[in-house]
């Protein structure tokens, strides 16, 4: 009813004066909105699920007001590596209290073939985030080829290829991988290519779970290398997901970061996501184990278990995994039991691979703490600019899991930006906000500006920090004020709210991965589409707040513009009538309408138009 009516609106040209009160002012805070730019004194004024004003709003009325003297107001923390448990997803207490109000799940390639039919089932009880899906591989290349470690037929290559777009036609945010895990581990890099070329057109992104394997001497740079190397032949932007050096490679990040740094300079964007720990957090047995041994599922595993000389070279290639990839078995940390493995090894008076084998005869795959890296190598990824922040975590009920699912945006802001100062404030906001928005596609979250959605997070630079540790790993963290979510306030001085105004979000064929829009930019448009005359001229300079110039469409009447977001051949501008939220994009390789400009216009969130113009009626730089 609230769309038909809205269309109702617009189509009658009405758009009829409203009051002028706002649903939520943030009043007297420091604003920090995402783009990297110096902090200000502002409000935020938010109508419905959008922000209308952003300025001196002392005489405004409102429905509500939040007093953030003293406290950094911010966009939304986006976590594009989400873990998210289904049933944690109503409440998300421990990603709230991070400052995150929107989670990408199916990571590391997990997750489900049908996007929608997956998010229509975990939204059931409401979300309290947003919540956005990859389309996985791993479960892809397992739905088709099976556990077994073998060649795809070239049919099954189509197959899998048609899966692959099917899911971003549905709205995935890209496509997530976790070749180290197993099956996907026996995928050879250049099946992975053939597949991912599907996806080509859709202009997104490709994360992995790096391939870390023994012919390689357990090389972490060999594993980044190939994502790098899939990303760019596929025509895809790789995105180094949980980003680290690990084992004797420790103290070359430097290398590293160089190498994505060089993939972008050949004209192929690359990206990095990471957390704030030197531990990681997964199946006891899943980086262990040789992949051999694990062909088949767990019961050929186990039938491997039982052969003598199997048990013996399994044994001794799981030391070497351990000593290579996490330093050795005084670094590896059993979350069901809480205990060193080493304390489990004098229990069972036996060595390090052989307690890992009757750990994992006991029953399913236990999750383990995985020690790693150098605090040096950790500074030199989080601090990069093209590293987003984002928590290989997700909303969780559970109480035995990493300190990373309670603290991990906590820690990135007092520990590393407050007491290391290892980068600024408006650094660490646009890597935790801004830039995954966009390294995903994400057009109209991750920065304040009006039209913008209303996704908010207050805090306390004096108090934000994390209180998860190892031992106490679900402790809340402090700091995080307020968390609205689409305009609504879902954490109130850092107690969940019954608000469930969390959304599925869709990825469509017109929001392409891409770098930030850091530099100046413009967008013109004149012409019709869909009936409606249309006359956008505008530019943002670099360290501009916001886009200035002529911002015109039919029935909208002028419209204040917000941010203007530019890549190659696209061109996306947020803005408000006053009562009215509005998102453009305008796209010159929509794959759906070749050689001409596709022109799509959101109103409040609703769908007002879709047309097309001649592209030579556009101009985009």
């Amino acid at each position: 009813m609230k769309r038909a009516i809205l269309f109702a609106v617009i189509a009658g040209g009405i758009l009829q004066a409203q009051s002028t009160a706002f649903d939520l002012v943030i009043r007297h805070g420091t604003i920090i909105d995402g783009t990297g730019r110096p902090r200000f004194q502002a409000d935020v004024g938010i109508r419905g699920r959008h922000i209308a004003a952003i300025g001196n709003l002392d005489d405004a009325t409102a429905v509500q007001s939040i007093d953030a003297t003293g406290l950094f107001v911010t966009p939304g923390f986006i976590n594009i590596h989400s873990h998210a448990s289904p049933d944690a997803l109503s409440t998300a207490l421990n990603m709230l209290t991070q400052g995150v109000t929107t989670e990408i799940f199916n990571a590391d390639g997990g997750g489900a073939v049908d996007l929608p039919a997956q998010l229509a089932r975990v939204s059931q009880p409401g979300l309290a985030v947003n919540l956005g899906g990859y389309i996985g591989f791993n479960v892809v290349w397992q739905t088709v080829v099976g556990n077994t470690d073998r060649r795809a037929t070239p049919g099954e290559i189509d197959r899998m290829r048609g899966m692959i777009a099917a899911g971003l036609e549905q709205g995935a945010w890209g496509v997530s991988a976790g070749l180290d895990y197993k099956p996907a581990y026996f995928a050879q890099t250049e099946e992975v290519i053939r597949i991912l070329d599907a996806a080509r057109p859709a202009r997104t992104n490709f994360t992995n779970h790096d391939r870390v394997t023994p012919e390689s001497n357990f090389s972490s740079k060999a594993g980044i290398q190939e994502t790098l190397a899939i990303g760019e032949r596929a025509g895809l932007v790789p995105v180094v997901t949980h980003m680290k050096v690990t084992g004797s490679e420790k103290g070359t990040a430097g290398t590293v970061l160089a190498s994505i740094a060089q993939t972008t300079k050949r004209g192929h964007y690359a990206a990095a996501d990471a957390y704030p720990y030197l531990a990681g957090q997964t199946g006891l047995g899943s980086l262990i184990i040789p992949g051999w041994a694990q062909e088949g599922g767990r019961p050929e595993m186990l039938k491997r278990f039982a052969d003598p000389a199997m048990r013996a070279r399994i044994i001794k290639e799981s030391e070497e995994a351990i000593k290579a990839r996490f330093g050795g078995p005084e670094d590896v940390y059993l979350l069901r039991t809480q205990q060193q493995l080493t304390a489990v090894m004098k229990e069972m008076n036996a060595g390090a691979g052989e307690a890992i084998l009757r750990i994992l005869e006991q029953g399913n795959d236990p999750g383990a703490i995985l020690r790693f890296g150098a605090e040096e190598d950790l500074i030199k990824i989080l601090k990069d600019p093209t590293t987003s922040m984002a928590c290989d975590c997700g909303a969780t009920t559970e109480t035995r899991v990493h300190p990373r699912f309670y603290g991990s945006f906590p820690r990135v802001f007092g520990h590393y930006v407050r007491d290391e100062k290892i980068m600024t404030w408006e650094q660490a906001v646009r890597q935790s906000t801004w830039l995954p928005a966009s390294t995903i596609g994400m057009t109209d979250r991750g920065v304040l500006a009006v039209g913008m959605a209303a996704d908010v997070t207050v805090l306390d630079p004096a108090t934000i920090a994390d209180k998860a540790t190892y031992e106490k790993p679900a402790e809340i963290s402090q700091g995080i004020r307020f968390a609205i979510v689409n305009g609504r306030v879902a954490l109130e001085e850092g107690l969940k709210t019954p608000a469930r105004s969390g959304a599925a979000l869709y990825r469509t064929s017109s929001m392409p991965s891409r770098p930030v829009s850091d530099g100046s930019r413009a967008l013109t448009v004149s012409g019709t589409a869909a009936n409606r005359k249309i006359a956008i001229s505008l530019t943002q300079n670099a360290g501009a707040r916001a886009a200035k110039g002529t911002f015109t469409i039919e029935h909208l009447g002028t419209i204040e513009a917000g941010l203007l977001q530019t890549t190659t051949g696209w061109a996306a501008v947020s803005g408000t009538t006053g009562q009215h939220a509005v998102n453009v994009i305008v796209d010159l390789h929509d794959p759906h309408n070749r050689g001409n400009a596709s022109v799509i216009v959101d109103v409040d969130g609703y769908p007002s138009l879709r047309g097309s113009l001649p592209a030579t009626a556009v101009t985009i730089r």
